[in-house]
């Protein structure tokens, strides 16, 4: 692996496990109204965009950060949506 991949690889897990805490949060307490549902739509698109071009580009380290971060939100998207 060359350089640049190790960096989008560590720039994308650094971005992706950001989203652990609110993700943990959101399922302890059972509440999701701080989290704006807006926001998650709009986040979610532009992951998934990220997502196709990483895929066009067969870039790893916009696959899998994307990827991973998309499910990430899908989760928080959820568990607002069943804990409204």
């Amino acid at each position: 692996m060359d350089f640049l991949t190790i960096l989008g690889l560590m720039a994308g897990a650094l971005t992706t496990i950001a989203f652990l805490p609110q993700m943990y949060k959101t399922w302890q307490s059972k509440s999701a109204k701080d989290v704006s549902f807006v926001m998650l739509i709009t986040f979610m698109s532009g992951l998934l965009l990220w997502l196709v071009y990483g895929l066009a580009l067969n870039a790893l380290p916009i696959i899998i950060a994307n990827g991973i971060c998309f499910i990430f939100n899908l989760i928080i998207l959820v568990l607002k949506i069943k804990y409204k």
